[in-house]
């Protein structure tokens, strides 16, 4: 991962490939933004024109080259949009249009050894978001490409390495806020890139066992607790949901929880993922051109795990759970079929009435594993329901809860770490229509409003008196068009960071 620096240096004597600087759009054009202030002087204070004239106009994504002046040690100068001008100069730029700007200019500037970013810096919080742009913009996954086998050598294997290094000028390499702010976006980024490495690989390596592999490996390097049940222990356990959904597939199903424990703890946070590391659809097949993707429905236990390692990495004051409910969802002879009933680990029994709605089959036996702890609250993070994408889009996700301050404390942690998010409603009427004959409820309800069916089926199980909140991120856990800002095409990571400042949140004891 590109190697992130804190400097003072002035950037004309800087030796690096190329000068990253900030331009807005203002009023009557383009306008240079502060941090960039050596470079402006070096144009004679006319850099703003020469923008315009190459056809800069300030806007967010917008990159622009031009050849340093004379007399500085960079050869390139690189521009990059941050969209509109502040229009109160105490307000400084927003902390995401300095992510999209840093991302933009990072994922440029691929192959070089090292760039230095004068954005505009006012402080720690500046020095994060930066700092965070350009780790996730100069994210790349190049594991299976050019046959090689060595998944650090991206060179030899596309041409060209991400980023090496970024200096970012204007921060205080003695100040601890500063220092503070990097390291906390070199932890975070880190584990959100190896999210997106998870929804990103084949899923004939990421099987639920190893997937539940990869975690072992990382709670032991992080001090972090795991416990993995495989099928046995599942049937033994009668977590009658998992392993409904995992028993078409070859690829046994597993549940693997991760406990991170602060001596200091006050509170309790479960966060649970939906972990289907591929979905067929099962009996009820998907059809071509909706099933070429679907390794990437495991986003959800991706954003748990890595979240769990990014506080204890973090130091969090604030005990947290990881609960990864994985299995592969397959058509076979020993699959679950339409109008099986499940007994699930909660002990109610579930008709299902499609076997393409398996993952709130999966988190079900989780959600109520998770309130057998009594925690203070549990997250539920997913990629669940098409519904929500045809009302959300792409690049949003819903938030459901069955309480409103609760839903309103997440959904403005999300929009605090720049993750669209929208609160979305579980209206009561809906549930009557999961009602069924033969069982304690049905895994289907009302077509209409299928993102919010679902939710009141996960409500269905979690524990009396427990704050609980549904992440449904099917829109934005895997872009299928192209990279924009710091998000890359294929897996994005989508609620890492929302799971990472709700940890931090109940640490300081201000979440709901």
């Amino acid at each position: 991962m590109t190697a992130l620096t804190l400097s003072t240096a002035a950037a004309p004597g800087l030796r690096a490939d190329a000068i990253v600087i900030g331009v807005a759009k203002g009023a009557q054009g383009p306008v240079v933004a502060p941090g960039a202030e050596a470079v402006d002087k070096a144009y004679d204070g006319k850099l703003a024109g020469v923008l315009e004239t190459l056809g800069a106009s300030g806007a967010e994504g917008e990159l622009t080259k031009l050849p340093a002046p004379a007399g500085f040690k960079a050869p390139l100068v690189v521009a990059v949009g941050l969209g509109t001008e502040p229009s109160d100069d105490d307000a400084g730029y927003d902390a995401e249009a300095l992510r999209k700007a840093a991302g933009v200019a990072a994922r440029a500037l691929t192959g070089a050894r090292k760039a230095a970013f004068a954005l505009p810096v006012d402080g720690p919080g500046a020095i994060g978001a930066i700092g965070e742009g350009v780790l996730l913009g100069a994210y790349s996954f190049d594991t299976y490409k050019g046959g090689a086998q060595d998944a650090k050598n991206a060179k030899a294997k596309n041409g060209k390495a991400p980023l090496a290094e970024a200096a970012l000028l204007g921060g205080k390499p003695r100040d601890a806020a500063h220092k503070g702010a990097l390291a906390r976006a070199v932890a975070v980024c880190e584990e959100l890139n190896r999210a997106r490495d998870l929804v990103n690989m084949p899923p004939n390596d990421l099987t639920p066992a190893a997937f539940a592999a990869i975690a072992q490996t990382a709670a032991k390097e992080h001090g972090i607790k795991v416990q993995v049940l495989d099928d046995k222990a599942l049937a033994k356990g009668g977590y009658g949901g998992i392993l409904g959904v995992g028993g078409g597939s070859a690829a046994t199903p597993r549940l693997v929880k991760l406990s991170y424990k602060h001596p200091k703890a006050g509170k309790h946070l479960a966060l649970v993922g939906k972990g289907i590391t591929y979905d067929s659809g099962g009996i009820s097949l998907k059809p071509a051109g909706h099933n070429e993707t679907m390794k990437c429905d495991m986003s959800g236990a991706a954003a748990v795990f890595a979240a769990v390692v990014a506080a204890a990495r973090l130091g969090l004051e604030v005990d947290v759970t990881g609960w990864l409910a994985l299995a592969e969802n397959m058509p076979s002879g020993s699959a679950v079929r339409p109008g099986d009933v499940l007994r699930m680990y909660s002990g109610k029994t579930v008709e299902v009435l499609n076997t393409d709605a398996e993952g709130r089959l999966v988190l079900a036996d989780a959600l109520w594993a998770a309130s057998q702890e009594n925690p203070d609250a549990i997250v539920d993070v997913a990629t669940l329901t098409g519904a929500m994408m045809l009302a959300l889009g792409t690049r949003t996700f819903g938030v459901m809860a069955n309480d409103d301050a609760f839903r309103t404390a997440v959904h403005e942690a999300a929009e605090e770490v720049g993750e669209p998010a929208w609160p979305m409603p579980l209206p009561e009427h809906l549930r009557k229509g999961m009602d069924s004959q033969v069982a304690d409820i049905a895994n289907m309800g009302e077509r209409w409003g299928g993102g919010l069916v679902a939710g009141l089926f996960l409500r269905e199980f979690v524990g009396e008196g427990i704050a609980w909140a549904h992440l449904d991120i099917a829109g934005p856990a895997f872009n299928e068009g192209g990279p924009f800002g710091y998000t890359p095409k294929g897996g994005t990571g989508s609620a890492v960071r929302t799971l990472v400042r709700l940890a931090e949140l109940t640490a300081e004891g201000d979440l709901g």
